[in-house]
């Protein structure tokens, strides 16, 4: 068994890692990530205006409560208006910025550039003014579009030296404002072409366009099926070193940050959240303290006969109640670890699939608010959904994690203590040796 087990570890080393690690290492698919990650503060405060709606609808009618909010709900729905609402907007700034910044480009110059063109394809001119209705979470997928095509056309051009070039003796921020002029108006241009014909031949906005193309790819991760590959990948990079909930995050984050923001735009009309698999979904359930859930292993470490793991135990606590698990992943370690590989890579998976299959049940509320990260077990479960049930399903998680752990944390436990046995009579005979 223990020589079936290192062939699998070593054919996985050949030829899952050197993938992983091109993943991890491609500079679109990183801006992509930072890009969306920046935006993530913005769709908390944006969310968070859904507070009002929720504690609305949760009084009972005629409270004077909740006929105050319904009088103003205009107003505590502004803030909602200007950053959910025209999210995309951001989204194209960041990734933008993110992906020039890592080729050493006029990065802020070419961030707002993005916003033009993203404004460009997104919004529709009404009567003189322009409707914001594409500039939601239904134009994420296109800023990712605009902001990394921009950042490339502009790079095209400076490699080929198509700027304006000032003299040395010109100031600086004089200098870059020409230098980013001709790149500015050839994107423009090109994604005014785009949107014009968008609309002469699809009778709609690129970003419905888009939406239309992609809708069987942005449902693909809202299902069961989905959420146990998504988490087994994840526990399988993070065993072998490489940090798992980044580089599978480069594929599913832009799409639970869709998610999360159709969420919210669904609420603000009125209407019910259609999804489950969103971010806060993702670290406030599937991996509560840390990836592989791993604060009931904290616990037995923490109550450990090891004079070796019970320290990491102790010190790893308090991180692991924040979500932050490496003290314990890579101090036990649990990286390369053949006591813990069953629970870490396969568990994780699994429980993952039951606690979806209790949300699509409808037994716990969907999200619809994107919390904070790095919250206590629970806390971001309950801000997330608003439903009490939402509170147990993590401690659940962790209490069942735990007791799987167990056998093999035990026969883990058995080598170290005998190892530690053998270091410490090692010790006792150099005592004697004069």
């Amino acid at each position: 068994m223990a020589e079936i087990e290192s062939r699998f570890q070593q054919s996985l080393q050949k030829y899952l890692l050197p993938v992983a690690k091109k993943i991890e290492n491609q500079v679109h698919i990183q801006a992509v990530k930072e890009g969306m990650m920046s935006i993530v503060p913005i769709i908390i405060i944006g969310s968070f205006c859904l507070l009002s709606i929720a504690l609305m609808n949760i009084l009972p009618e005629g409270n004077s409560v909740a006929a105050f909010i319904g009088t103003h709900l205009d107003k505590f729905m502004l803030p909602f208006n200007f950053t959910m609402g025209i999210i995309s907007l951001y989204s194209a700034f960041f990734i933008a910025e993110s992906l020039a910044r890592k080729y050493k480009m006029n990065s802020i110059e070419i961030g707002i550039t993005a916003v033009i063109c993203q404004f460009i394809v997104g919004a529709e001119v009404i009567d003189g003014g322009f409707g914001t209705a594409n500039l939601d979470a239904q134009g994420l997928f296109v800023s990712i579009i605009v902001s990394l095509g921009i950042v490339e056309i502009t790079r095209f051009l400076n490699s080929k030296s198509l700027v304006i070039r000032l003299p040395k003796d010109v100031p600086s921020i004089v200098a870059k404002s020409f230098n980013n002029l001709v790149p500015m108006i050839i994107n423009i241009v090109v994604f005014t072409v785009i949107s014009i014909l968008s609309f002469e031949f699809a009778g709609k906005a690129f970003p419905q366009v888009i939406m239309s193309v992609l809708a069987p790819a942005i449902q693909s991760i809202d299902n069961i099926f989905a959420v146990v590959l998504i988490l087994f990948l994840t526990q399988l990079l993070w065993f072998f070193g490489l940090h798992g909930a980044a580089i599978t995050s480069s594929v599913w984050l832009p799409i639970a940050t869709t998610y999360m923001a159709t969420n919210a735009n669904n609420i603000a009309a009125d209407g019910e959240a259609a999804h489950i698999f969103t971010m806060g979904f993702y670290y406030s359930i599937l991996s509560v303290t840390g990836s592989g859930i791993t604060l009931g292993l904290v616990f037995l470490m923490m109550r450990s006969k090891s004079d070796t793991l019970r320290p990491i135990g102790k010190v790893a606590f308090i991180p692991s109640l924040f979500g932050i698990n490496e003290p314990v992943i890579f101090g036990t370690p649990i990286v390369l670890n053949p006591f813990l590989f069953v629970p870490f890579i396969f568990a994780p998976p699994i429980i993952g699939g039951i606690s979806y299959l209790l949300f699509s049940s409808g037994l716990i509320g969907y999200p619809i608010v994107e919390p904070p990260g790095f919250l206590p077990p629970g806390v971001g479960a309950f801000i997330m959904t608003l439903d009490w049930k939402a509170v147990i399903l993590p401690f659940v998680n962790i209490i069942v994690m735990g007791l799987i752990y167990y056998p093999f944390f035990k026969a883990m436990e058995k080598a170290q203590l005998i190892k530690e046995q053998n270091e410490k009579e090692i010790e006792e005979d150099d005592a004697f040796d004069f």
